[in-house]
């Protein structure tokens, strides 16, 4: 199982995806998720300069020991762009694994503890109607949870609200990057107010349950915006709704931010979609302080990371909801779905369709039915590249937009 070539493979079939592709002495190939939304370059010459030359001739099973010796083996340890390039070369490995294995990789990490994974989509409006047209949509595609985001009175763009296009006139349904053109492309400024913010929601949430029924689970995503205080106020005003979670509250670099939120309300918490550690979460899981882990495999440090992660949390009846928007390839959510099943204390799984031209260069296996994910049993992750396909969309340059209050002051999102 000798590592005989590894390529970096970025392409943009629709949106901007890093890959990993090693192949071993016998032609067995894996495949690792490397995507960093607006950095895909720099987690590219990361793998490219400096990992790939240190895997060529490695042992392609000895996945603890490369994990070990790519995290530990250089001085500037962790951060974004290290751990996606770890990432994935650990999802790679696992991958191959499996494939010589010739079995699914959710069999290597213990087999299935259920018969799928139960998936929430993404319902958006502009105004509350709007709102309202998306659930239903997302429903009738068969989502059985909902996340709710909704645009605010006075503004126009909000982040994680589909109302806006990228450069190319392609709609972004999540996480819009701009596509940008020219040598001065800038990100996309967005104004934010909290406190209309504040006041608007709770009346979103009435409406979407007087619409809908108290049984449907709903999920909703602060994207950082708030201040500890604020977080509770909201929480608090959200509690007879019935949120499945509120998500990323507040900042999450200071961990003990959350014990003010916990001290006001009972609206579960689901915070850890930028972290990239495992130290990250410490407080956070021995003080219980959240009830959902939100990393994604592909920015956390791959298969052996998350499961780590994930059997810690289990210690605290913490669960897993792992992050699943579509800036995460075919590649990752495959590596997370195979978790997802495996894993005792999964939670929910987000899930976003990737674009037709996506799975034009990343053939999937995977399925979603009556609400319900499940990686199918191909032996590795279940995902092939085209690398022909995936030579006719290159790199295009785009940027997450910039948040901004009304005084100009950079703020969260």
């Amino acid at each position: 199982m000798q590592i005989v070539s590894a390529e970096v493979i970025v392409t943009s079939p629709g949106r901007n995806f890093v890959t990993l592709r090693i192949t071993t002495e016998d032609g067995v190939v894996g495949l690792g998720d490397a995507t960093l939304n607006g950095l895909e370059l720099a987690v590219r010459s990361y793998l490219a300069d400096h990992v790939v030359p240190l895997l060529i001739g490695r042992d392609a099973s000895r996945i603890e020991d490369t994990w070990q010796y790519l995290y530990r083996g250089v001085y500037w340890r962790g951060g974004p762009v290290t751990m996606a390039a770890v990432a994935a070369v650990d999802t790679a490995l696992w991958d191959i694994k499996a494939k010589y294995a010739g079995m699914p990789l959710y069999q290597l990490l213990g087999g299935a503890s259920r018969t799928g994974a139960l998936a929430y989509g993404h319902a958006s409006g502009r105004d509350v109607a709007e709102l309202l047209d998306s659930v239903r949509a997302h429903l009738a595609q068969g989502y059985r949870a909902i996340r709710i985001q909704t645009g605010i009175p006075g503004f126009g763009s909000v982040y994680g609200v589909a109302a806006s296009t990228a450069g190319d006139g392609e709609r972004y349904d999540y996480e819009p990057a701009r596509r940008t053109t020219g040598d001065r492309a800038r990100p996309t400024v967005e104004t934010w107010d909290t406190r209309a913010y504040l006041r608007h929601l709770p009346a979103v949430f009435e409406a979407v349950r007087a619409e809908f029924g108290p049984e449907l689970p709903l999920l909703h995503d602060g994207h950082h915006r708030m201040t500890p205080i604020q977080a509770a106020q909201l929480g608090k005003s959200l509690e007879p709704y019935d949120l499945f979670w509120l998500e990323d509250a507040t900042p999450a670099e200071d961990q003990t931010a959350l014990r003010l939120i916990r001290r006001h309300t009972t609206t579960p918490l689901a915070i850890g979609e930028v972290f990239n550690s495992v130290y990250d979460y410490t407080t956070l899981l021995s003080e219980r302080l959240i009830d959902y882990v939100r990393s994604a495999v592909t920015h956390i440090g791959g298969v052996t990371a998350m499961k780590k992660l994930l059997d810690r949390a289990a210690l605290y009846q913490i669960k897993s909801g792992m992050h699943g928007p579509t800036d995460i390839s075919p590649v990752g959510m495959a590596a997370a779905l195979h978790l997802d099943l495996a894993v005792h204390n999964f939670g929910i799984q987000e899930y976003m369709r990737h674009s037709e031209r996506t799975l034009e260069v990343f053939r999937t296996s995977y399925r979603f039915e009556e609400g319900l994910l499940h990686p199918t049993d191909t032996p590795g992750l279940g995902v092939e590249l085209d690398l022909e396909a995936a030579r006719h969309f290159p790199y295009q340059q785009a940027y997450l937009p910039v948040n901004r209050l009304h005084d100009g002051t950079v703020h969260d999102w």
